[in-house]
């Protein structure tokens, strides 16, 4: 299908968002995590936009977004998310985030009640404040081999499939080879609230509607689910066999599954795949 290029304005920060597809189901909003891009969700959103409006967000600091805003609080990638839904229009969306961008899409939902119907969680969960989550992805992102001499190698860096396919989507092409659209410092900047804030209070504030999906080999520690299940067990959780942290790349046909399930569950629907 056709996808329109949309832009919104928040602060004088420019978010790019790709919008398209249409009917009865709920509206969706794509949020991706740390270092990624709209583009990692396009398996995803092609198959749910057959029956449901889609949203996909680059976030600030990623993408064709604003590079170096001069704010990467969680409460700025929060406000980002409602002037989205605001502005371009979806009603209630359900708001679905892998890693980081599920974090953003809870404290949405906490924050903003009226405003969510429904909250999915890919590879996130609530949990106390991590000191070790800046160093652990700067260093994922030193050992990245910038510039790459290829879409090719960038693609084999990244594991090959479609997650390496799907991260090497992100690079763009400069003299000398690949590199990445964001930038390091951002990226460490924009997950510092989570190493001081826990995000269980908010967890404890969300009343929507929510589905966890984990992967088999993900990097959410069981203690963490458990956590979050104790504390809202009317929580649909799912974990998925054979899949890593980016199982919506891996293996979005599952993801398109549960999701519709789940989607048509909100509005009375028969779900379909």
């Amino acid at each position: 299908m056709e996808w329109s290029r949309r832009v919104v304005v928040r602060d004088g920060v420019r978010l790019v968002c790709r919008d398209g597809g249409g009917g009865p189901g709920p509206a969706v909003v794509l949020l991706h995590g740390p270092a990624g891009h709209v583009g990692e969700w396009d398996a995803l959103a092609e198959r749910l936009s057959r029956r449901h409006r889609v949203v996909v967000v680059d976030q600030r600091g990623h993408g064709a977004s604003e590079r170096r805003p001069d704010d990467v609080s969680r409460a700025a990638f929060v406000a980002d998310v409602v002037a989205v839904a605001e502005r371009l229009g979806p009603d209630r969306p359900v708001l679905v985030g892998q890693s980081l961008g599920g974090h953003t899409a809870l404290l949405t939902a906490a924050a903003r009640p009226a405003l969510v119907r429904g909250l999915v969680l890919v590879e996130a969960a609530p949990r106390d404040p991590d000191p070790r989550a800046p160093r652990a992805i700067g260093a994922w992102l030193d050992s990245w081999p910038v510039p790459f001499p290829s879409r090719a190698a960038a693609v084999s860096f990244f594991g090959g499939g479609p997650a390496g396919e799907g991260w090497a989507a992100g690079l763009e092409r400069h003299e000398g080879g690949w590199r990445p659209r964001f930038d390091r410092d951002v990226m460490i900047a924009a997950l510092a609230e989570t190493v001081r804030c826990s995000s269980l209070p908010a967890w404890r504030r969300v009343g929507c509607p929510t589905l966890a999906v984990f992967a088999r080999s993900g990097l959410v520690p069981a203690p963490a689910v458990d956590t979050m299940l104790a504390q809202r067990p009317a929580t649909l959780a799912v974990s998925v066999p054979g899949t890593g942290h980016d199982l919506h790349m891996e293996r979005p046909e599952v993801l398109h599954g549960l999701l519709e399930e789940f989607l048509a569950g909100l509005d009375g629907l028969s779900p379909q795949r």
